[in-house]
């Protein structure tokens, strides 16, 4: 009976004609085999965590671009608005500042009645302010000139006396002061004016009794702005007046 010694696995492959097996490091016969795929899992895992963080990176970036494009965009807008309110306000400054030039040039304005016509156009009250100025310095606005017009055409031209020329320029708003000025400059022949005015109007009231001529040459010296002194002057002056040529006995100094 032939009995067979065991071979090793490198003796066997030798003798099969085969070329031994080298294992790897940690490796041996009769070890489970691993897929390629189980060998690389770490790095793989390594590349896909990398490549998620890129990812979320790029679209973390992305995001922030996207918010500084929208405030960019907003900060535009805002500029925009701004532009256009500042033209916006601009146009109606100068429709306020030719509104009031072309009433300036119908008649002299007080600074009150000035400021009035430009509360009525809309425009600001700061810019309001500033035309007002800026037309004072150009002299488009002179209450002292104003006041002298109010005199002539009041005093001078129509005969009122000192209260009603005062009237005229309270009517007329004008600043307390410079009123208070001319007036002071006015003549003082209020009594004189009172007289002439009342002998002019006595040739229009020679048919009626006394007593009417008194009331109605009163309510008319009165209604000039005449004071009552020098109404009833006038009255008694006129009323002797009457046969003597229309000329007054009543002289003053």
């Amino acid at each position: 009976m032939v009995h067979f010694e065991p071979k090793d696995d490198a003796a066997e492959r030798e003798d099969a004609g085969m070329a031994s097996v080298t294992y790897l490091p940690g490796a041996g016969p009769g070890m489970p085999r691993r897929s390629p795929l189980e060998v690389q899992s770490p790095l793989v895992n390594s590349f896909a965590a990398a490549a998620a963080a890129a990812e979320a990176e790029a679209e973390a970036l992305a995001a922030a671009a996207a918010n500084e494009a929208d405030i960019e965009m907003q900060l535009d807008d805002r500029a925009d608005d701004a532009a256009i309110a500042a033209a916006d306000a601009l146009d109606q400054r100068e429709r306020a500042e030719k509104v009031l030039l072309h009433r300036l040039r119908a008649r002299s304005l007080s600074t009150v009645e000035a400021l009035l016509v430009l509360n009525a156009t809309g425009v600001d009250s700061g810019d309001a302010s500033e035309i007002i100025e800026k037309f004072s310095e150009l002299n488009y606005l002179d209450e002292a000139k104003l006041a002298d017009q109010i005199i002539h055409s009041h005093n001078v031209r129509k005969g009122l006396g000192r209260t009603g020329v005062e009237a005229e320029m309270r009517r007329r708003k004008l600043d307390p002061s410079v009123m208070l000025d001319k007036l002071e400059e006015l003549p003082d022949d209020e009594a004189e004016r009172a007289i002439d005015l009342a002998t002019k109007r006595m040739t229009q009231l020679e048919r009626f009794d006394d007593q009417t001529i008194d009331r109605r040459l009163t309510g008319f010296l009165m209604r000039k702005g005449y004071s009552s002194a020098s109404v009833r002057l006038a009255v008694k002056a006129a009323m002797d007046s009457r046969g003597g040529g229309g000329a007054s006995r009543v002289r003053f100094r």
